[in-house]
């Protein structure tokens, strides 16, 4: 509560000394590792069941499926203020810890998801974009080499598999600017306010 009075929308827990197993502690530590580097988000421990929140984040921020794992994420994405305090945390008493590696890859797709729906959900065409302008001007290249090749030596010398790389590239590449660019007018379609979260209006 006195961390949440400094300002901040969002606390969480950080078991600092944890009481389990290497086998839940170290795909826990690298789980947060990267969930840290690739959200932003600077705490320690994603998991941690001790939080504290402002009411107005509790309405924000949509939780389903097994997302609950990345509330700070979710918070900071919606532009709220996260941060952490060190809690004392006690070895299990009873039972055996679920976490392992297979939940691990699950929370990599579970990390994807968040990331495209808070960055990309309103304008998916700049992850498709980037990634169509990638694969068509591979594929160009490819192409090039093999036209080049042709006006040199008037052969392209058994290259077919890599002239065929390459148109599927391009293809490839056009399909996937086309699926940003139906997006884009999905979302906007759908979405012909841009949404905000007040936290007050001033008269």
């Amino acid at each position: 509560i006195a961390k949440l009075e400094e300002g901040y929308d969002l606390v969480s827990g950080w078991k600092k000394k944890r009481h389990d197993p290497l086998g839940k502690t170290v795909p826990s530590k690298f789980f947060n590792w990267v969930t840290g580097r690739v959200s932003g988000i600077d705490i320690h421990d994603f998991n941690c069941g001790l939080k504290g929140y402002r009411r107005e984040v509790t309405q924000d921020v949509k939780i389903y499926g097994e997302l609950h794992r990345y509330i700070p994420v979710l918070a900071g994405l919606e532009g709220y203020t996260v941060s952490e305090i060190p809690v004392q945390h006690h070895a299990r008493q009873f039972g055996v810890t679920k976490y392992g590696w297979s939940r691990l890859f699950k929370g990599f797709l579970d990390l994807l998801t968040v990331m495209y729906l808070g960055r990309y959900m309103g304008r998916p065409l700049h992850l498709f974009g980037v990634l169509g302008v990638g694969l068509t001007g591979a594929g160009m290249a490819i192409n090039a080499y093999i036209a080049s090749l042709w006006l040199r030596t008037g052969s392209i010398q058994h290259r077919y598999p890599l002239l065929s790389l390459g148109t599927l590239l391009t293809v490839l590449g056009f399909q996937v600017i086309c699926t940003g660019l139906i997006g884009d007018m999905v979302a906007r379609a759908s979405n012909p306010e841009e949404k905000y979260n007040i936290q007050e209006i001033l008269e």
